[in-house]
Formats: C-alpha cells, structure tokens, sequence
C-alpha cells in the first residue's frame, strides 16, 4: 500500500493533484485546502501522506475504482478520516468539507459553534448538529494548534495565523509534542520574523534551535 508519495507536481486541479514519479504520473485526489496550499508549487517536488479507498458500486456496476488520497501532513490525515466517521460524509463530501485549516474545523466543533460549521461547503444545520454531536469530544487534539496560535498572539487569527497553524502540524508530523511546537512557534514570533511560507518558518524554526 502506497503511504506517501514523492514527486514533481504537474497540475493541480479542483479536487486533484498530478504528481509524476519518474516515468509515472499519479493522479491524487486532495481537498480544498490542500489544492490551496500547492497550487503555486507545480513545477517542483512535493510529497503527500496517501490515503487508498475505492469509489463506485460493485453491486448495480460490477466496477470498483482505486483511488489515492494525498494531505500534507500527517495530523490533517488523520482528521479527515475521523470526519468520514460522521453519518452521511462519505470521502467525495469530505474532500469538499475540508476547506479550511483542520485546526480551525476542529476548533469549531470542539465549540459547537454550527453557525461557523455550516459556511464550509455541502454543510448545513442538520449536518452541523451531527458532526459536533458525533466529534465534539475526540477533535481536542487537532483544535489545540489553534488555542495554542491564539494564546501566543494574544487575539484572534490573523492572516499570519494559518501559516504558524501549517507549521504547528508540521512540527508535530515531525515528532514534536504539542508543548514544544508552541514554543518553537513562540520563538519565532518573539523574533519578529514574519514567514512567507511554511517552508520558510520551518528553517527558521530549526535554524534557531
């Protein structure tokens, strides 16, 4: 089974990426947000934690199709599996739900704030309900980056915030604990160095260890 995937990034379409590994190119089905992230990287190396499932009807069609799904960490993979866990998210809406930050989707439910849940598309009231009542108690981890962010910059997210979120995830897929990512991520605040990437807070973060 394929867990990660190393490659040139061709395209990067709605809801897939085209990535070619050597005389390969494989389709990766990603969701909003991971597009988002990678669009401006076609051209170069990426790598992406896969997920495999099949898509279609084996009993009205007899045709099963594989497919591989690609996250940029670890921690948001993990997510997007427990939101499959919800009644009536199947992985094709799951890929459409994750829009924003998952930190910022777990925040939200560990909240039940379902008046923020239902601006993320294919959700409504009813579906809002359902998923805070089904994950309110089991996303704690995931929504800790963001109560973390918040605690460090002493107000709401701001737009430097998603970046420091993409590297609280990094640094977690990278074997830190939540306590020691915070403090990295404090450091590099504390500088008054302002990333333009998650890239460049990662150098920065280690450079400074």
């Amino acid at each position: 089974m394929i867990s990660k995937i190393t490659g040139i990034l061709n395209k990067a379409e709605e809801e897939d990426a085209r990535i070619q590994v050597g005389a390969f190119e494989y389709q990766v089905l990603v969701t909003e947000l991971v597009r988002r992230q990678i669009q401006d990287r076609v051209g170069q190396e990426i790598s992406l934690h896969t997920l495999h499932f099949f898509e279609g009807n084996p009993v009205q069609q007899g045709r099963m199709i594989p497919r591989l799904l690609g996250f940029l960490h670890e921690s948001d993979m993990s997510f997007f599996e427990l939101i499959c866990t919800v009644d009536g998210i199947g992985v094709r809406k799951a890929i459409r739900v994750i829009a924003m930050p998952v930190n910022q989707i777990a925040d939200a439910i560990q909240r039940s704030d379902t008046k923020w849940l239902t601006t993320l598309p294919g959700i409504g009231p009813a579906m809002a309900e359902k998923i805070v009542a089904g994950l309110r108690k089991k996303v704690a981890t995931f929504a800790m980056a963001h109560a973390g962010l918040q605690a460090i910059s002493g107000g709401p997210d701001t737009g430097n915030d998603k970046i420091f979120a993409d590297v609280f995830n990094a640094l977690m897929a990278l074997g830190l604990g939540p306590s020691e990512a915070r403090l990295r991520i404090d450091k590099l605040i504390a500088s008054g160095k302002v990333p333009a990437s998650v890239e460049d807070a990662i150098n920065a973060v280690f450079k400074g260890s």
